[in-house]
């Protein structure tokens, strides 16, 4: 979780404008590091800013700058509707941002085969090119993804420490890549055209700088 929240921290610290919300995960503020002025913390239960479905959000079209989603598609039922609900939400060129558990690493192995298991490893994961697919298809375009966590699934903090190496050699050294991705990706609206307004510079006539007492004393 460490990574995770090191991640976000960098990713929302220039994201501006005036809503920001994150849904799931209400345990942990992931938006402390951004500076929109009302930031909310939403999730379908619990003690919450906002208790809400994640598949018909309370929200009017294009009202929120940013949207943090925390380990909430691989755990939900109906993952693509929670993501055409994020990109109704958003305005043009807002933000969204992803955190998900990697199919193809070690965690993902042992996810394939303890799906009965507890959090994390209950869970449908989404493969990183597949949440890309999906997010294209909406009309999102991918700013930035990263991997990380590349020590294998470790209960006790003895074995932690012992593979602690392998997150600092990373994807680099280590030929499987990790068991969490962060995704950013900005909504495009094609055919959207800032106008700007059109000015008058052009030399007021002679005829309008006439002063009105001149102008009534030639119609007698």
């Amino acid at each position: 979780m460490n990574w995770e929240r090191a991640r976000i921290d960098e990713a929302v610290a220039d994201i501006f404008g005036f809503n920001a919300v994150q849904l799931g995960l209400p345990q942990i503020d992931l938006l402390q590091a951004n500076r929109i002025s009302l930031r909310q913390r939403a999730n379908e239960f619990g003690a919450v800013d906002l208790l809400c479905d994640f598949t018909a959000l309370p929200f009017s079209a294009a009202s929120i700058d940013l949207v943090v989603l925390p380990h909430v598609l691989e755990f939900h039922r109906d993952p693509h509707q929670i993501l055409r609900e994020i990109e109704r939400i958003l305005i043009p060129e807002g933000q969204v941002i992803i955190l998900g558990f990697n199919p193809l690493s070690l965690w993902g192995l042992k996810n394939r085969f303890n799906r009965q298991g507890e959090f994390p490893w209950n869970g449908s994961y989404i493969s990183l090119p597949r949440l890309k697919d999906w997010l294209k298809l909406l009309g999102f375009e991918l700013d930035r993804n990263q991997f990380g966590c590349f020590s294998p699934p470790c209960e006790h903090e003895k074995w932690l420490r012992r593979w602690g190496f392998m997150e600092s050699a990373g994807e680099r050294w280590w030929g499987v890549p990790g068991a969490v991705y962060m995704v950013r990706a900005v909504k495009r609206v094609h055919g959207m055209r800032l106008i700007a307004p059109q000015w008058k510079t052009g030399k007021l006539g002679a005829k309008a700088l006439r002063p009105m007492a001149q102008k009534e004393g030639n119609e007698h």
